[in-house]
């Protein structure tokens, strides 16, 4: 996406790539593939706005957090293919580490001993794969998230770096420090030489090499984790202010400022953004493994709709979800239950169900799931939420807001820009090469696009809530 310095956008272009599902549990993406698919919308995004690469002022980062790919730092190629952020194959590392060092990893992390986060990806690797482990003896091996992987092929240096928002989603970097932390590094066993350097979200890294898609050497001055990116794009800069994203899966952050808060309900304590020379901004956050992913499934995987825009219309066409529930816990639950042994279900059923009552339960299953986490931040914090801002691409489903505002029984918004991922990372950079001079200077470029109120008649705040309830009990102890 191409932004000006009002934060309009001036074009887009985008590409979908291949989920790659070689196992019950495994989801892996080609990173060359990426790459390529990177280079192409480049090219797309330049072309309809009839500029060169040249004519931009920097180029900003943001990418789907904990997805780590492997690649050989003198080729250039990937060692194996990326394991992605909802990929479990990992969990038997982790219930190796014994529970005093568990205790020691949630502390200074502020993240629970998940397969959703890096290190115990780069592990399972490193122990399962004899291209990564040889590599790594030979000082070879280089991993990162996709950040990483798209700095270093697009910088004309092949800079190896990431920014602690990404960081932050390892279990590998100290909260306090922002840095590698020796005793996670051992307790996973990756060497620090492999990993990236950690730098700010908002600074020049490097510049893009000439010989590349942008065809000119142009500042690569932001890199943001997508919900750090969303938080920033939402222009949520203040200790109290929250966003919720709806992508593959759902993320509620709310802004602590300069502290850290540790949660006791499930949420992940984690880093905010860096901007420049400023403090580190920390967060809480609430994610929810499987929301737009799970429409999705339904076209890819279940053939029920041709089209995720299609589920608006088919779920319209019943007045309610017949009974039907589904909890689309396919790999486990994240917040604030975080339950590995869980599984998708689908609860309810009679005769009578129809694939519009599935379609429904759907898009209510990602609005309960987003209560859940809301209730979770508002314990932890003891502030109600008086309205929710929201961004991603599921907001364009009238639908499915509308039933966010009923369950919540709270005003959703949605901005001008709901790409937010995208304009946060335009931000980062934007403010690293002076496009803008502080973030005083963007806070009047947020707008309202629409608005749902709640219908105090609805009953998926009430009797929905219980029935959801009961659904994800029988998720539970599956495993």
């Amino acid at each position: 996406m191409i932004f000006d310095e009002s934060g309009k956008v001036i074009a887009s272009a985008q590409k979908e790539h291949t989920q790659i599902l070689p196992k019950m549990g495994w989801v892996e993406h080609d990173a060359t593939e990426i790459w390529i698919a990177v280079q192409e919308v480049i090219t797309g995004a330049l072309r309809e706005a009839n500029l060169t690469g040249q004519q931009l002022s920097g180029i900003g980062i943001t990418n789907q957090r904990e997805t780590t790919v492997v690649w050989d730092r003198q080729t250039g190629e990937p060692l194996h293919n990326a394991i992605v952020w909802q990929d479990t194959r990992s969990q038997d590392i982790l219930d190796a580490i014994p529970n005093e060092k568990v205790a020691r990893i949630t502390y200074k992390t502020g993240l629970p001993l998940a397969p959703y986060f890096s290190a115990s990806k780069m592990s399972w690797m490193i122990q399962n794969l004899p291209k990564v482990s040889a590599a790594l003896q030979s000082g070879r091996a280089l991993f990162g998230t996709v950040d990483a992987w798209l700095v270093w092929n697009l910088s004309k240096d092949h800079n190896h770096v990431t920014d602690v928002s990404n960081a932050a989603r390892t279990l590998l970097m100290n909260l306090e420090t922002l840095a590698w932390d020796s005793e996670l590094l051992e307790i996973f066993g990756i060497p620090e030489a492999a990993l990236p350097t950690i730098k700010s979200s908002s600074e020049i890294y490097a510049v893009t090499s000439s010989d590349g898609p942008l065809k000119a050497e142009i500042p690569i001055a932001g890199i943001l984790g997508d919900q750090h990116a969303a938080l920033l794009g939402q222009l949520c800069l203040e200790k109290g202010e929250s966003k919720t994203t709806y992508g593959t899966g759902n993320f509620a952050l709310l802004n602590t400022g300069t502290e850290i808060v540790r949660s006791k309900n499930g949420l992940l304590t984690t880093l905010a953004f860096k901007l420049g020379d400023q403090p580190a901004r920390y967060a809480l956050e609430g994610s929810v493994a499987v929301t737009g992913s799970a429409v999705q499934w339904l076209r890819d995987q279940l053939g029920l709709i041709a089209s995720s825009s299609e589920i608006e219309s088919l779920a319209e066409s019943v007045p309610d979800n017949g009974g039907v529930y589904f909890v689309p816990a396919f790999s486990g639950l994240f917040a604030p239950y975080w339950r590995n042994d869980a599984r998708g279900v689908l609860v309810g059923l009679t005769r009578a169900a129809t694939k519009a009552h599935i379609a429904r339960a759907t898009l209510e299953a990602i609005c309960f799931q987003t209560l859940d986490v809301i209730r979770a931040m508002e314990s932890e914090t003891g502030v109600s939420l008086k309205q929710m801002q929201v961004d991603g691409g599921i907001t364009q489903n009238s639908l499915c807001m509308q039933m966010q505002a009923d369950i919540l029984q709270i005003d959703v918004s949605r901005p001008v820009i709901a790409e937010t991922t995208a304009l946060g990372a335009a931000y980062a950079a934007g403010l690293a090469v002076g496009v803008w001079k502080s973030t005083d200077e963007l806070k009047g470029q947020w707008q309202e696009s629409k608005r749902w109120k709640p219908n105090p008649e609805s009953q998926l705040p009430t009797v929905g809530l219980i029935q959801w309830k009961k659904a994800i009990e029988r998720t539970l102890n599956w495993l």
